[in-house]
């Protein structure tokens, strides 16, 4: 395996945001690109990231699956500047890392066993399809993360609103001027915890895209730079408070 990426910023985002939920993974490289899919220990939440071969500048790999530890992945990764050229190569049970600017400077990262089952992104419907600018999401997400630990994803009359009720409440509430809705009325709550880990995925563009139903999970969307994240998230059930 060879892979050379002209903007490193790309996957070292996608790994921070992914290091969030899970600390070991496995990357599949092959004839499409660069993949995760992994769920996090609790079993509520997983992660699907892809980065297409189109991304790179040079790609030659046969199938491989790379057992990683993210912790010392994004620590590497983080150390390539805005001009950098990052070039991933495996040798034997180790990922070579070169970061070539002014200076080429060499990393070894030890490859690992990753004990379970493959994961792979579940077929879901949903009833309802929201497009929201990520800041907006973002903030509603921190307004109600002030006031409690859960929040409702509502649609009711042609609005999608974001609320919070413990103590305290926070809302937010938005119209087809703010977001673009495709929905039937229905009403799912979804932990803040993990919301608030999908959001740093979300500041990386400028529109997210969230499907839900009612009491079902979520799977929010995220789209940049030919880089596709995708998070699904169990619902919280009332008794849970």
């Amino acid at each position: 395996m060879f892979v050379k990426l002209e903007k490193p910023a790309i996957l070292s985002k996608a790994i921070d945001i992914i290091s969030e939920l899970v600390t070991e993974v496995r990357l599949k490289v092959n004839e499409y690109g660069m993949s995760i899919t992994a769920i996090d220990p609790a079993n509520v939440a997983m992660v699907n990231f892809k980065l297409p071969k189109s991304s790179f500048s040079e790609f030659k790999s046969e199938k491989e699956v790379l057992g990683i530890n993210l912790d010392d992945f994004k620590r590497i990764l983080k150390r390539a500047g805005s001009k950098s050229v990052l070039v991933l190569e495996k040798k034997e049970n180790q990922l070579n890392i070169s970061i070539e600017d002014r200076i080429k400077r060499n990393f070894s990262l030890n490859l690992i066993d990753i004990e379970g089952e493959e994961k792979e992104l579940p077929d879901l419907e949903f009833s309802s399809k929201v497009e929201i600018n990520s800041v907006d999401f973002n903030d509603a997400v921190e307004d109600c993360a002030v006031v409690s630990d859960a929040c409702s994803f509502i649609i009711q009359d042609e609005k999608f609103v974001i609320e919070a009720k413990g103590m305290n409440s926070a809302r937010a509430e938005f119209s087809s001027d703010e977001a673009k809705i495709e929905a039937e009325d229905c009403n799912s709550r979804y932990s803040l915890e993990y919301l608030q880990k999908f959001v740093k995925g979300a500041k990386i563009t400028e529109k997210i895209t969230l499907n839900f139903a009612q009491n079902h999970p979520l799977k929010m969307d995220i789209k940049s730079e030919g880089l596709t994240l995708n998070f699904i998230l169990a619902p919280r059930v009332e008794n849970e408070d």
